[in-house]
């Protein structure tokens, strides 16, 4: 039986693999590599985070962002320099050919319930039986969109993680809607590519980071605003350094703080190619959608309780993402509904393992539990050691086996 199955190779099952592999616990692990940021971000966008919180983690450290932008001749700062996704992503390529060789990039079926553990099947038909799981399957699973918008078809209607390239709307007239930095990147990169494109967000205005001004900051200043893997502040800092003392506070305060933690915002960058380029409906509810002679009508209601009517061919809902493990399809029905969950996200212990002993959960679908930096990239590096201290304390409880060729038997 295998030890440990990893089923997502972004950068937590990336980090997860690395760090079991420095720790000798056998596992697996599957998947499309960097497959969130390679085909459901659209090419031409920069992250958000700073260069130094950008990494995928080896226990080392020995292969950074920044050794890879060395590497390649890549202009690289830990700060004030955007990670563009394209360099993002390559790193990611490279840091699993150099940490994670055994990635098999093929997609699991299914997972079923063992009495001894859990039974993968792999699409291409075979079957794996780990006495272990970690789900490190990213935000692509978990995509939202409203329910007053889900009943356009599909030519008419998607969701922004279905664009990586924004090339074919050139020329078309398109409707996104949504307020944070997946609607402000692809707004700005439709317009670039010659889309007639307008955005409608409910907030009354859009908000984006602060510039890097490059002068150094007071002794109070980096008092006050310290700098963290999420931002400056002090509440950055503990969700970006603190997130086993996020898991102890209660419930309530956890998912209120998930809730309203760094909302919806663009970088700073991207304020430049929406702001005077892309026509803005701000402070505008969507109330109903309906297609009419080969175009959708969108009904907005603004803050003051008047509506308006917007027509476009095609509408992009950068809407975000909402855990709910009833979208883990593969997952069979009989494990989902075990699973203790809040708010459809999974109830997790102090080592991301869930209810059903076994299976672990990181990433986006551990934010509950350990705080908003489990939906960047940063808190990857924390959930490895973590997950793998538990998977190495249970291979060491496990008894040795040992191979006995024959036995000899004393004659009567």
């Amino acid at each position: 039986m295998l030890n440990t199955a990893i089923i997502g190779a972004g950068p937590y099952g990336l980090s997860v693999a690395a760090h079991l592999r420095r720790n000798g616990v056998p596992f697996r692990i599957f998947g499309r590599p960097m497959d969130s940021w390679r085909a459901h971000m659209p090419k031409g966008m920069m992250l958000k985070s700073d260069g130094f919180a950008s990494n995928i983690y080896d226990p080392e450290s020995a292969f950074t962002l920044q050794q890879f932008c060395a590497e390649r001749g890549i202009e690289y700062a830990d700060a004030g320099v955007p990670v563009r996704l394209d360099t993002f992503s390559a790193y990611g390529l490279a840091f699993r050919d150099r940490m994670v060789p055994e990635l098999e990039d093929k997609l699991v079926k299914s997972v079923n319930r063992l009495p001894d553990g859990f039974l993968l099947q792999l699409e291409d038909g075979e079957t794996v039986h780990a006495r272990s799981v970690v789900l490190a399957v990213g935000i692509t699973h978990f995509d939202y969109v409203p329910e007053n918008l889900a009943h356009l078809p599909t030519e008419f209607l998607s969701h922004s993680a279905q664009h990586h390239e924004v090339e074919p709307f050139r020329g078309r007239e398109v409707v996104v809607i949504g307020g944070g930095s997946s609607a402000m990147d692809l707004a700005g990169l439709l317009n670039e590519a010659g889309a007639n494109v307008q955005l409608v967000s409910r907030r009354a205005e859009l908000k984006f980071h602060s510039q890097p001004t490059g002068r150094p900051r007071s002794r109070w200043q980096q008092i006050r605003h310290p700098q963290s893997g999420l931002g400056p502040g002090m509440r950055s800092r503990f969700f970006a350094d603190a997130p086993m003392a996020f898991h102890y506070l209660p419930e309530r305060l956890r998912v209120e703080a998930v809730r309203r933690t760094l909302g919806p915002s663009g970088g700073w960058f991207i304020r430049d190619k929406v702001m005077g380029k892309v026509p803005l409906h701000l402070g505008c509810t969507p109330e109903s959608a309906e297609v009419k002679n080969g175009e959708v009508r969108l009904r907005v209601r603004s803050a003051e309780g008047s509506e308006r009517e917007i027509v476009a061919e095609h509408v992009i809902a950068a809407t975000g993402y909402r855990v709910n493990l009833e979208r883990l399809e593969f997952l069979n029905p009989e494990i989902r509904a075990s699973l203790k969950a809040l708010n459809g996200a999974p109830v997790l212990s102090s080592s991301f393992e869930s209810s059903m002993p076994g299976l672990y959960f990181v990433g986006v679908a551990a934010a509950n539990s350990f705080g908003p930096v489990m939906r960047f990239a940063f808190g990857a590096g924390f959930a490895a050691r973590t997950v793998t201290r538990a998977l190495t304390k249970s291979l060491s409880r496990e008894p040795a086996s040992v191979a006995v060729r024959s036995v000899a038997t004393t004659a009567k």
